[in-house]
């Protein structure tokens, strides 16, 4: 029985539009990204899913909301599918990361999450998953990092290391024995 997850990157806020980190800071999405949020939930309208799960950041949760409401499904927040929390870094742009910490910044202990961490996080949502909804089809609205670090651990041939869209859809399924990626990155609702 195939269980079909697409994870859905927020819209975009003012930090992403800034080129400012995140992490877990609670950056509601901007006007661009409501629209964003509105083209995806048009493109999703027609299809099939069952239940929709989010991060409890506001801007996954506000990208969600405009995708429940199309869809007709409620949203239930989760919060392992938060970002990656961003340590020190969180509010700075790359030009302030290397005039703060120089051009190395990337290797000092900024208090930075372990890939290892933000993997088992999404692991285990979707281990659940498994057992509470095989055989559905499940959103989860999520942010880039969580995405891309737990497709690789699932699926190791796929390349995540692009930027993920704003509100695009990478759709991974299990088939009760292996995952598969059929679709990734795929944003073409905002690129027409």
């Amino acid at each position: 029985m195939m269980t079909r997850i697409g994870f859905i990157r927020h819209g975009e806020t003012v930090w992403n539009a800034e080129r400012r980190a995140q992490g877990q800071s609670d950056i509601p999405l901007n006007d661009r990204g409501r629209r964003q949020a509105r083209y995806l939930a048009e493109r999703l309208r027609t299809e099939p899913w069952d239940c929709l799960f989010s991060s409890d950041l506001s801007r996954a949760k506000e990208t969600a909301d405009i995708v429940a409401e199309a869809i007709g499904v409620p949203v239930r927040t989760d919060p392992r599918l938060r970002e990656m929390h961003k340590g020190e870094i969180e509010g700075t742009t790359p030009e302030e990361r290397i005039a703060r910490w120089g051009e190395q910044w990337e290797k000092l202990p900024l208090g930075i999450e372990e890939e290892h961490s933000i993997v088992g996080r999404g692991t285990s949502f979707l281990s659940e998953l498994i057992e509470s909804a095989r055989g559905k089809n499940i959103l989860a609205v999520s942010h880039g990092a969580l995405i891309g670090l737990t497709v690789r651990s699932l699926i190791p041939h796929v390349n995540v290391d692009v930027h993920f869209h704003n509100t695009s859809i990478t759709i991974v399924r299990y088939d009760g024995s292996k995952w598969d990626c059929e679709l990734f990155n795929c944003a073409k609702h905002v690129q027409q």
